[in-house]
């Protein structure tokens, strides 16, 4: 197994919203396979330990992610709880999706909702403004995979068993609190 703990990574997102101040903060979710559900599975863990877990903060849905879907969901969270600082999105399209439904609402990002993603991809250092977003080693853990399979067919066994590659929150301004 080659991967990092969603349930880690879900949480140290949610850390660096506390750590800017946020404390209204939102989860949506799309697709819900077991590795979004270990993200959703760390928000409340988080949002427990700060004394500040409300399910109504949670919104989810089983049909497929896309920037649409986002955008839709954002905007159910905010009919149910219009109180919101700040958005955790299992991906980086949700999170785009939720951008986009700031943008129609004339909310200002960061300023008025804060808004990060997960995995990083290329498009959210490139969206205005940046988007935060956890990084994952996809294609490191591409290339591990690819190595235990050949080893595999070659009758050798991993070394490591399980190899955890880790992540990281990187921080851009659709989160950043302005000093």
């Amino acid at each position: 197994m080659i991967g990092f703990s969603h349930f880690d990574a879900s949480k140290a997102a949610i850390s660096h919203l506390l750590e800017q101040g946020y404390r209204r903060i939102g989860f949506l979710g799309a697709r819900m396979d077991p590795r979004v559900q270990r993200r959703l599975d760390g928000y409340p863990a988080a949002m427990t330990e700060a004394g500040l877990f409300d399910q109504r903060l949670i919104v989810t849905t089983a049909v497929p992610t896309s920037v649409t879907v986002g955008g839709t969901l954002f905007a159910d969270l905010l009919a149910k709880a219009p109180e919101i600082e700040a958005v955790f999105c299992v991906n980086d399209d949700l999170a785009l999706g939720a951008m986009f439904e700031c943008k129609r609402r004339h909310m200002s990002v960061p300023d008025q909702m804060a808004i990060i993603g997960f995995n990083d991809l290329e498009f959210v250092s490139s969206s205005v403004p940046p988007l935060s977003s956890v990084r994952t080693n996809r294609y490191e853990m591409g290339r591990n995979a690819g190595t235990m399979v050949i080893e595999a067919l070659e009758g050798r066994r991993p070394a490591q068993p399980v190899v955890d590659l880790g992540f990281s929150v990187i921080a851009r301004q659709s989160s950043t609190r302005k000093p």
